[in-house]
């Protein structure tokens, strides 16, 4: 099994361009894991507050969230060069201004109205990247392997960028860590697009459109309900872990759980590539999310802190296939002429579900303790579960129609 495992990844890497694609894409990803960090203590160490720090970062992620559809739908009519441009300009140079907020003497509520403008201008990189392993690849199943191993370096990202912040911020200073987010994010659209990735870039240009886009497809809204929810349980046990190593005195174990988490989805990212599972994306992604909701779940019932490691490592195995599910049900369903448009809303879905995941984790540590997170957590889990159950119902029900047809 093995060796077939290895032989599969042999042949993706050996496809043109592929090597190139994939070191492009961890390069263009590195913003995303640096940049919400470093700008929160960057101004929690400019304003003294984390109040300040943490309603600077939401308004960035809150405007990036409503403009991302905007940019996809510009993308699909226009192609990515002029949204490319745009972006790649205005967004690091409002990160810049922020840079240097203190010389400058903006006040709280300056550096938020920079911050939104920055996030709202934030290049949609990740979007286009799984718009272009869409058009780079027309077999299914090396689709699924490309959309496995781009969630693999998401979480790499993930995990490297939070690190390289923490090494910055202990040798320097929290504004070096900010400076540092600033250049990925300057460089970013650059490589991008000095990279193969556009010239296998597809454009519908006479396609008939709806002012809805993607969101006339009842399909692709169960799709988004499910990530939305799939990601509120992220929010949760990311909060989560901090309030359980919070009750349990031990604040740094935080970092360790999140990084064990992460390391169980680039595990199960890289193995669930290697597979070939035969059943069609919508049921295994209706069973891959129950399946996550039992560990999640059952980290509210476990004191030590080996054991709640284990379950979020066995947890955190999961998060990169619903993740390459979810962007191959959207390839499937979403017409060509809303590729890009149809994968900003689920990034729309996955800031919002996480965001308020977040939200409602801060509640439950403080009030009912950690254990009310995790458990909400597998709760949210399985009700993803059940919304993704019925686009396998739709699909028998679609089957059933034929077959009465014929």
């Amino acid at each position: 099994m093995l060796s077939q495992a290895a032989a599969r990844y042999r042949a993706f890497l050996r496809e043109p361009d592929v090597v190139l694609l994939l070191v492009t894409a961890l390069i263009t990803r590195f913003p995303m894991g640096t940049l919400s960090l470093s700008m929160l203590l960057h101004v929690r160490a400019l304003t003294g507050s984390f109040a300040t720090a943490g309603a600077t970062v939401g308004l960035c992620l809150g405007a990036s969230a409503v403009t991302a559809p905007i940019l996809g739908r510009l993308v699909d009519r226009r192609g990515p060069a002029p949204v490319l441009v745009a972006t790649g300009i205005v967004c690091p140079a409002a990160l810049a201004v922020l840079l240097a907020a203190g010389p400058l003497g903006l006040s709280a509520p300056a550096m938020m109205a920079v911050a939104m403008v920055a996030g709202a201008f934030l290049p949609p990189i990740s979007v286009l990247t799984r718009t272009m392993w869409r058009y780079r690849f027309d077999d299914e199943r090396t689709r699924l392997l490309a959309f496995a191993i781009d969630g693999v370096l998401i979480e790499l990202a993930f995990t490297g960028g939070p690190m390289l912040i923490a090494g910055l911020i202990a040798a320097a200073s929290p504004a070096s860590a900010f400076a540092a987010a600033l250049v990925f994010t300057t460089i970013a659209v650059p490589v991008f697009a000095w990279s193969p990735a556009l010239k296998y870039w597809k454009r519908q240009r006479d396609a008939e459109r709806h002012l809805l886009g993607p969101l006339t497809e009842p399909r692709l809204l169960v799709v988004y309900l499910a990530t939305f929810l799939f990601t509120f349980c992220l929010g949760l046990t990311e909060v989560g872990y901090p309030g359980y190593a919070t009750w349990l005195g031990a604040p740094a174990l935080a970092g360790v759980l999140l990084a064990v988490n992460s390391l169980g989805s680039a595990v199960g990212g890289l193995a669930y590539g290697a597979m070939h599972v035969r059943a069609p994306a919508d049921r295994q992604m209706a069973l891959v999310l129950a399946l996550m909701a039992v560990p999640v779940a059952a980290q509210a019932a476990f004191g030590a802190a080996w054991a709640l490691g284990g379950l979020a490592f066995v947890a955190g195995t999961l998060i990169a296939p619903v993740f390459a599910l979810s962007a191959m049900l959207v390839t499937n369903i979403a017409p060509p002429r809303y590729a890009t448009e149809a994968f900003t809303w689920t990034s729309t879905c996955i800031v919002s579900g996480v965001g308020a995941g977040q939200a409602r984790a801060g509640r439950l540590v403080e009030g009912p303790g950690h254990a009310a997170a995790f458990a909400l957590a597998g709760v949210a889990a399985l009700a993803a579960a059940l919304v993704a159950t019925s686009l396998r119902l739709h699909a028998l029900r679609v089957r059933a129609t034929r077959s009465a047809r014929h």
